[in-house]
């Protein structure tokens, strides 16, 4: 996709990746990703929102050229992080006559990040306007979405919200909107998963900060826009809200199958209660796949083997990712097995204890499952599906 037309004298002319696997070297990304740029020609001033990752500066000046961007006026910055920010540097050299538009926080970033020089900034307030002439910027500030200096743009003539990393998806396409909701709510979720819910009390309250405006676009600086806005902000409030599904998530790993079949039986036990599980065996799960399933489950049951005196390496990475995402689950608990002794359950617990979930007493079995073994973990899973029960969890 090189430059598409989203109204009159607005485009966008960021690019699309389709080859980038990895994001932050860490978050798969299997349909690649986008960097959105858009350009906006007002009677009198032009303004560019955001730049590209760097890998992709070619792109964005080629697509400035087609546009017919002979200036640029203002390059606004909403987020400092290099995917959006990272071009800014050769911008103003190639626009000197243009200043960078964003808020105090994040020009202290961008001037530790890239290195630009203070004079080339023009600082904003929440709420402050600049006019293009027949077009209005408004600013908004939407910090922890989800870095602390983010904020959106508003432009008042055309009911367009500018809304960066919010709302946002890792998703490559040639479509500029939203077509196929299905697909772009995985996108999304997954998106929302792996970047914002570790934010999940800001992302409430900045919705409430939005809830007013007269939106008739939503365009994100990742994947597609949202000529539909209700659809994806009905989304994010349901995934930011306070529900949670009947369902549990069990990551494992087993070495010599003991673990493997204490998950088995645990499983089949749970479903016999009425409860949804969903298993991630972490030798080859998704990671992304395991954080959307984080979004709305009440409990996750983290299932190991005992490796010399603690849980398996990849199990930590998982009780990691859970704290760090901090989802809203209602309840964590532990299963697994182990040869001759160990500290699982402690170092487990105490990764995990930050969040604000009870922790269901552990079942960790010695050895290879026995028919006492199977009754403690039908007992756990009583256990599990009466919480439930508790809290009125609706399928």
């Amino acid at each position: 996709m090189s430059i598409k037309k989203i109204k009159e004298n607005i485009y966008f002319v960021g690019a699309i990746d389709r080859d980038r696997k990895l994001f932050d070297e860490l978050i798969p990304l299997p349909d690649g990703t986008s960097y959105n740029s858009y350009l906006i020609k007002g009677s009198e001033k032009i303004a560019l929102l955001d730049s590209v990752d760097p890998t992709m500066y070619d792109t964005l000046t080629d697509n400035l050229k087609e546009a017919g961007a002979g200036r640029i006026d203002y390059i606004i910055s909403h987020h400092a992080e290099q995917d959006h920010s990272g071009s800014l540097g050769e911008l103003v050299r190639a626009y000197p006559q243009s200043v960078i538009v964003t808020n105090e926080k994040c020009k202290s970033f961008l001037m530790d990040l890239l290195s630009i020089p203070e004079e080339k900034f023009l600082i904003i307030k929440d709420r402050d306007t600049i006019s293009l002439g027949d077009k209005t910027l408004q600013f908004i500030f939407t910090p922890w979405v989800h870095w602390p200096e983010t904020m959106s743009t508003y432009l008042k003539e055309d009911k367009i919200l500018f809304s960066c990393d919010f709302f946002g998806s890792h998703y490559a396409t040639d479509e500029l909107f939203v077509r196929d909701e299905n697909k772009i709510y995985r996108a999304a979720k997954r998106y929302y998963a792996e970047i914002m819910m570790p934010f999940r009390t800001s992302i409430i309250k900045n919705l409430d900060i939005i809830k007013d405006l007269d939106i008739d676009i939503i365009a994100p600086s990742h994947g597609q826009l949202y000529d539909k806005p209700a659809f994806i902000i009905d989304a994010y409030k349901d995934w930011s809200s306070e529900r949670v599904k009947n369902e549990v998530i069990i990551p494992y790993i087993s070495m010599h199958g003991s673990t493997e079949k204490i998950v088995e039986y645990f499983s089949e036990s749970l479903i016999e209660k009425g409860l949804t599980v969903r298993i991630f065996h972490l030798t080859d799960s998704d990671i992304g796949e395991l954080a959307m399933a984080l979004v709305d489950a009440a409990a996750v049951v983290i299932a190991t083997p005992t490796v010399l005196t603690g849980p398996h390496p990849n199990i930590i990475y998982a009780a990691y990712l859970v704290k760090a995402l901090r989802p809203k689950l209602k309840f964590i608990s532990i299963i697994g097995s182990y040869g001759w002794g160990g500290r699982t359950v402690d170092i487990l617990a105490d990764m995990v204890s930050s969040l604000k979930a009870e922790i269901i007493e552990p079942v960790i079995i010695k050895g290879y499952p026995k028919e006492a073994d199977f009754k403690m973990l039908d007992e756990l899973a009583g256990k599990i599906s009466n919480k439930y029960k508790e809290i009125a969890i609706e399928d």
